[in-house]
């Protein structure tokens, strides 16, 4: 595979032909290498409309491809830069969409399901064997390498695609599309290569059935399904799926990260591996029907996005969540089950301080010293009226508040936090200023509320957020400082 021609001009090796696609920042199109007359389709992408941060992940998602070769996957042929576009040579697969192909078949079984989740599992395989999570498994990018019968299924998209040496487990982002998502990603717990076979275990039901293991119009409840694996296997579709193929589903589809099956293990499962001894041959009409109503609406909830992106009006289809912003004004967030999400984006970066921030005044309210420790830098600086005008710094002082005071003088607080407002510093660094509403029951029985004024640096380490600095403005409760 060509390296990297920073000094080539991309016309100098191809021809471009018609389009084939677009997205925000690139255009796809076929090219014809004119050496060989091959064709391919090449990703140009307007750097110039590029952040920096964009920028980042581009390299990313190139380097990640360049070491992919595998049968089941989009190749990367070639990566060219020039001074305001960036060209990503990749096969040129002209099957479609597996999912629409499935429609068309005149037959299409058990045995042909698992062929099928087969051949993702082998490209996942691949990418987990060489450090390669690509958190975006879904039925939009699973495609056929021709329209020949019998094509292989290609694993695209590796825009979401993340580096993850070994079995390395840690907070990569928020990042996928809302029904393939795994209860870890929802939870924003540490996670890793299980992720994407999470995402395996919920198109495999869809392959089988027609229809998604989780849904629901409403996000919230949607996620609320997937954290405990709220699924079932309802009669009468599921009666004619043998006990082997729900197996394989439930191991897929365990809630617990470490107790998952892996890509290898599930290769090695009878419902894969003795498939012609162990898979029903009969044919599913029932789940070609579901399929086709499945497609039409992840095709028509597409189109509806694109207009309204074409349009610049950015509240994207489905039904809308609303959610109040620290200056009154409210947002809507996507439910769209095909639509993928990053909190890379600078609204979830935002959020993501907020939650942290959220967290500290939980382990303060509970007097948990153990949950602050984890949460503070231990050479934490504060600026605090209890300090009388000195900067303290490190755990000391702190750490005598909560042996003696958090916790133990209020039974009854709540804690709210009005107006923040996130200043993010780079990818490592945030400050968040806000007013902290302290509700408790004082001495003499009456319901009574303290405000103060508060700022905290926050500083990322290792994949992880603390809180390296604060400054409160007035004297709090007794229960409730720091």
């Amino acid at each position: 595979m060509a390296a990297p021609a920073a000094c080539t001009r991309f016309s100098d090796n191809y021809d471009l032909k018609e389009e084939l696609g677009k997205g925000a920042f690139s255009v796809v199109r076929r090219c014809v290498q004119k050496s060989t007359g091959l064709e391919f389709a090449a990703k140009i992408i307007n750097t110039k409309k590029l952040s920096a941060r964009d920028f980042q992940k581009l390299e990313r998602e190139a380097r990640i491809c360049r070491k992919l070769q595998h049968p089941n996957i989009v190749r990367l042929h070639d990566s060219i830069q020039e001074e305001h576009f960036h060209y990503l040579v990749f096969d040129l697969v002209t099957g479609g969409e597996l999912f629409e192909d499935i429609v068309a078949r005149e037959f299409y079984s058990e045995a042909d399901a698992s062929h099928c989740i087969q051949q993702i599992l082998e490209s996942v395989h691949h990418c987990h064997s060489n450090g390669v999570v690509h958190r975006d498994l879904k039925p939009e990018n699973l495609l056929l390498a021709s329209k020949a019968k019998g094509a292989a299924v290609k694993l695209a998209d590796f825009g979401l695609a993340i580096e993850v040496p070994g079995e390395q487990q840690a907070w990569f982002g928020f990042a996928g599309t809302p029904g393939y998502l795994s209860p870890e990603v929802l939870k924003k717990e540490p996670y890793g290569k299980p992720v994407d076979i999470w995402a395996c275990g919920v198109i495999l039901y869809i392959l089988l059935v027609g229809y998604p293991p989780f849904w629901d119009e409403d996000q919230h409840r949607l996620y609320a399904q997937i954290k405990i694996g709220a699924y079932d296997y309802p009669s009468p579709e599921w009666d004619t799926v043998t006990a082997e193929a729900k197996s394989l589903i439930n191991e897929m589809l365990t809630v617990n990260p470490s107790k998952r099956i892996t890509a290898s293990e599930a290769l090695k499962h009878p419902w894969i591996c003795q498939r012609e001894r162990v898979a029903s041959m009969v044919h599913r009409q029932e789940t070609v029907d579901c399929l086709k109503k499945f497609n039409a609406r992840r095709k028509l909830k597409g189109a509806i996005l694109t207009t309204m992106l074409a349009t610049r009006n950015f509240s994207k289809c489905g039904r809308s969540i609303i959610t109040k912003k620290g200056d009154g004004s409210q947002v809507k967030e996507s439910t769209d089950s095909s639509t993928t999400l990053e909190d890379d984006d600078i609204k979830a970066r935002k959020q993501e301080i907020i939650k942290m921030t959220e967290q500290l005044i939980e382990a303060i309210n509970t007097g948990d010293y153990e949950a602050y420790t984890k949460i503070c830098d231990p050479h934490l600086t504060a600026f605090e009226p209890e300090a009388l005008g000195n900067l303290v710094e490190g755990m000391d002082f702190h750490k005598f508040y909560f042996d003696n005071v958090l916790g133990k003088n209020c039974k009854a607080l709540n804690t709210t936090i009005l107006n923040p407002h996130v200043h993010l510093m780079g990818d490592e660094a945030a400050c968040i200023a806000y007013v902290r509403l302290t509700q408790y029951m004082d001495k003499q029985g009456q319901a009574s509320t303290h405000q103060s004024e508060e700022t905290r640096v926050w500083h990322k380490r290792d994949n992880k957020w603390q809180n390296v600095h604060f400054h409160r403005s007035s004297v709090t409760p007794s229960f409730a400082m720091k």
